[in-house]
Formats: C-alpha cells, sequence, structure tokens
C-alpha cells in the first residue's frame, strides 16, 4: 500500500513539476507580449530616445527572448526572482511582504466561509426537499454569481459608510495590534465569503446526502443510534471528503485573485502587485507574482489530492 501510495504521489509531483513549467513559459511569454516599451514606462513618455535605449540594454529588454527566459528562470529555480525595473532592488522582498497579506486575508475569509458554509450545505442536506433546503440553494447559487465589484460596493455603503459597523480600508499602520489588524480585514474578506459560500456549501450538501444514502449509515439507523451520533461519526467524516478538494482548488483564487477587492480596499496584497507591475511593465515583478501565485495553486491542489487519496479508502483498495 505504501508503494503504490509512493507511485502515485509521484506522479502527481511530476505533472505538478510539469504544470509550473509550462506555467512559466506562458507567464514569460504573456509578460513579452504586453504592449508598451519596459524604458519609456520607466522614463515616462518625453524622454530622450537614446535614454530609453540604455534603460532597455541595462535591464536586458533588448536581450532575445529565450536567453531572458533561460536566465530568468534559471535564477528563480535557486531563489533570485530579479530586479525590479520600477524599483531597481530585489523583487524578492516585494512579492514576500505582499503574499503575506494576501495569505491574512484569505485566512480571515477561510475562517470565516468555511465552517459557515459546510454548516449550511449539512444542514441543507438533513432538510432535503424541505423548504429549508430550497432556501439555501437559493441563496448560495444566486450569491455565487454576483460579481466581486458589486458585493464590494454594497458592503462598502451599508456596513462602512451607512451603519460605521466596519473600516472600509483593509490597510493599517505598522505597529497596529493584531486585533484592530483583522477589524479591518473583515470587510474585504466578506466579499470573498459570498463569493465561495455556494461552491463549497453545494458540495458540503451532495456530499453529506451520498453519505446518508449509504449502507453504513442506515445500517446505524437501523442499530438505533441517535441522529447526531450517526451524523458525527458516520457521515461527516465521508461527506466532507470531497469538499477539501474544492476548498483547496480555492486557494489560488484566494491568494492571487484578489486584484477587485485588494484595489476597492486599498490593500497591499499580490493580486495588487501584479496588476501594478502588469501597468508599469515591471516584468520581473509580473513574472515573480504569478508564478509564485501558480506554484501555491499547486502545492495546496497536490495536497489535498495526497490527502483525499489517504483518507477515502476506496481510493485507496479501488481507486489505484
Amino acid at each position: 500500500m505504501l508503494a503504490r501510495f509512493a507511485r502515485q504521489a509521484g506522479r502527481r509531483l511530476g505533472l505538478a513539476v510539469l504544470t509550473l513549467a509550462l506555467l512559466s513559459v506562458v507567464v514569460f511569454a504573456g509578460a513579452q507580449v504586453l504592449p508598451g516599451d519596459v524604458g519609456r514606462a520607466i522614463l515616462g513618455p518625453l524622454a530622450d530616445p537614446d535614454a530609453v535605449a540604455a534603460i532597455n540594454h541595462e535591464v536586458g529588454a533588448d536581450r532575445p527572448a529565450i536567453e531572458t527566459y533561460f536566465t530568468w528562470i534559471g535564477h528563480f529555480l535557486v531563489g533570485d526572482m530579479g530586479r525590479s525595473y520600477t524599483f531597481r532592488t530585489p523583487v524578492a522582498p516585494f512579492v514576500g511582504t505582499a503574499l503575506l497579506n494576501s495569505l491574512k486575508l484569505a485566512a480571515v475569509a477561510f475562517v470565516i466561509v468555511v465552517p459557515l458554509s459546510i454548516g449550511a450545505g449539512v444542514y441543507a442536506a438533513m432538510r432535503a426537499g424541505q423548504w429549508q433546503d430550497r432556501a439555501i440553494s437559493v441563496v448560495s447559487l444566486s450569491l455565487t454569481v454576483v460579481p466581486e465589484f458589486v458585493s464590494s460596493i454594497a458592503l462598502i455603503l451599508v456596513l462602512g459608510i451607512w451603519l460605521r459597523w466596519l473600516p472600509i480600508s483593509a490597510s493599517t499602520r505598522p505597529g497596529t495590534p493584531v486585533l484592530e489588524q483583522l477589524r479591518h480585514l473583515i470587510l474585504p474578506a466578506l466579499p470573498l465569503v459570498i463569493v465561495l459560500f455556494g461552491y463549497i456549501a453545494r458540495m458540503a450538501r451532495a456530499g453529506t446526502l451520498e453519505a446518508l444514502d449509504s449502507d453504513y449509515a442506515r445500517t446505524a439507523v437501523l442499530k438505533g443510534l441517535p441522529q447526531r451520533t450517526v451524523i458525527v461519526r458516520h457521515v461527516l467524516g465521508n461527506a466532507l471528503l470531497p469538499t477539501i478538494t474544492v476548498v483547496a482548488a480555492q486557494v489560488g483564487y484566494m491568494i492571487g485573485g484578489l486584484v477587485v477587492v485588494e484595489s476597492l480596499f486599498r490593500y497591499q496584497g499580490i493580486g495588487s502587485l501584479i496588476l501594478n507591475a502588469a501597468r508599469g511593465k515591471d516584468f520581473p515583478m509580473l513574472e515573480a507574482g504569478i508564478l509564485t501565485v501558480g506554484a501555491i495553486f499547486v502545492a495546496t491542489t497536490l495536497v489535498a489530492d495526497s490527502l483525499y487519496t489517504v483518507l477515502n479508502p476506496r481510493l485507496r483498495e479501488g481507486g489505484r
């Protein structure tokens, strides 16, 4: 069993490495085809052409694309993300700080949405076909299609401006107490909760319904066990297995896909960093940011798949 699991893990790891390699090529190619000139973006539209050419030569923007790619990816693999064209300093500290900020925001959103959506999904499954089930399904589906900028603006108006319950800016000054930082992150986390609630709740509902219809759940009921015991001991463990993959699949989005939320709430996360780098033609910053997010997404998906295999006996025994 251990050898088979090791082979599965090896195949997944190989696919993960291949995915990151392809992502690096796509990211580099996408950065190269962005319109505009690096030197012109740094010096401004009225800069002297000779000065622009000198800047392009200094940062290596005039070198062949193949040579530039292999130089960049070779340095990236040893932890050197390059130097920012805009700030003329190493990219890594900027990416690290922005990534930490995005992780804080994602953690707050996950702490809220995971128990809330799983609880709603399980409750809906327990009331399958009743009005509670239909209400939760309609609400979750409706919230899923609400764009982030719409929910963000509505939350800012209602909770931040009219009721003044929460601050509308997610940024805080250095040295701000942890609880105050969390308070500033609640409002920008709510649009993410709204988006993810429907996905996770529907998956939890489907898994719970499948588990309730299983032989082991019916056997437990026939034995006379209380409903609470059947749910906690026999249903939830198997019902929530598919939810693991769903939650992990959202990590990349939560960390790198927050451009709208971070812009509206003036939060310096990795999504905002990538957007500003694209606007300023800061290719090292742009490529490092996107590839970092891709690596995190691939890593979390790999961990989720492995964990799902370990926890699911059917996959261990028959899905090899």
